[in-house]
């Protein structure tokens, strides 16, 4: 007995470990078996494989490669004390984007990314990983450049012209939204000659409006034309809830151009001045004035030799208003802003013409610009 039910154990084995072959050997299993251990993917029946890319996507594909590797992924800390142990140690402040500005490792983006931080960590597009310097702001411009040092050749970003921009030619934005990897919106140029306000309250003028997506974490990164060219600096986007509502603003490319080269070698902006300071606009807006009035002139300056005057007491005690600036080489000047638009068109040494009124009555004079450093 169990001579007979040792033989029908052994048997039922035997069938057992040949009818497991023929099942791993079976095509149906072989086929699950390749797919697991390969990865490969097993592609469904109504699968149709790919025609072709049109050549509006080929470009858009070969523009987001061929400018990649000039976008930077920015991360900004700064330092804090620990109230109990009062030990010091790094709190990461914000995120944002950035590009490659020259071979010398200069990175341009918004100043209110690295607002307030301490420390700035900038990831290219290999992943490679640098803690940068912070070089210098604009702040009135929304601008910043932070400098890294690598050992390999980096990729400057093409720079285009604001000149050539029309209302209605694609864009595209390529950023870090969220702080993902590089993505890319497209869009259109919506509107040109916009006006926003920078951090520090001064106007920024001729801004871009387009309605590619810009996102949080999308500030400080290219906005590029069809050409693969820099044509503005995304800075900000009109969206009560945060998220992109199809309005976006771009500081434009001769903005960057004019500050970024002043900020490297002197770390601001050298900006071109009078020599005068200004009522607030508010008062001026108040008295109805059509210009600006000048309210005190610094000695030796450039307003100052050219016989400008401010409020001054006359000899009934009296305040006596100052000369009211209304054109500059030609150019109507209504508004406080219009003199700081008009004068970002000079640099210190440019000799221009003011015209202003004195006594009701129109003059003109001569002033040589001085500079902010």
């Amino acid at each position: 007995m169990k001579f007979s039910s040792l033989i029908i154990w052994v048997i039922l084995l035997l069938l057992g470990f040949l009818g497991g072959s023929a099942w791993k050997n079976s095509p149906s299993t072989q086929q699950y078996s390749d797919a697991s251990t390969n990865h490969e993917t097993v592609k469904p029946q109504n699968y149709t494989p790919l025609v072709q890319i049109t050549d509006v996507e080929a470009a858009t594909i070969q523009l987001f490669e061929d400018v990649s590797p000039s976008v930077v992924f920015i991360t900004t800390s700064k330092l804090k004390r620990d109230y109990y142990t009062r030990d010091i140690f790094k709190v990461k402040s914000g995120s944002g984007s950035g590009f490659i500005w020259d071979r010398e490792g200069h990175i341009v983006t918004n100043y209110h990314v690295i607002e307030g931080s301490s420390n700035y960590t900038v990831t290219l597009s290999d992943q490679r990983v640098f803690e940068a310097e912070l070089v210098g702001v604009e702040a009135s411009k929304d601008l910043a450049v932070l400098k890294i040092n690598s050992d390999k050749e980096l990729t400057p970003i093409m720079v285009g012209s604001y000149d050539e921009l029309r209302v209605g030619q694609s864009v595209y934005a390529i950023g870090n939204p969220f702080g993902l990897d590089h993505t890319l919106t497209t869009g259109i140029i919506s509107a040109l000659g916009r006006e926003i306000t920078s951090i520090s309250g001064r106007p920024i003028k001729d801004v871009i409006q387009t309605d590619a997506a810009i996102n949080p974490g999308n500030s400080g990164g290219p906005l590029l034309d069809s050409s693969s060219r820099l044509i503005g600096v995304n800075t900000m986007i009109y969206s009560p809830s945060g998220a992109s509502a199809g309005i976006g603003f771009s500081i434009p490319v001769d903005v960057v151009s004019w500050a970024v080269p002043d900020i490297i070698k002197y770390g601001q902006v050298k900006k071109p001045i009078m020599g005068v300071v200004i009522i607030p606009q508010q008062t001026s807006t108040r008295l109805e004035l059509k210009g600006v009035m000048v309210k005190s002139v610094s000695k030796n300056s450039g307003a100052d030799n050219a016989g400008l005057k401010g409020i001054r007491m006359n000899q009934q005690g009296y305040n006596d208003p100052g000369d009211i600036i209304t054109k500059i080489n030609g150019q109507q000047i209504l508004t406080n802003n219009d003199l700081f638009h008009i004068l970002e068109q000079y640099k210190p040494g440019d000799k221009v013409e003011v015209e202003f009124l004195r006594d009701n009555k129109t003059k003109n004079t001569v002033v040589e610009l001085g500079s902010s450093i």
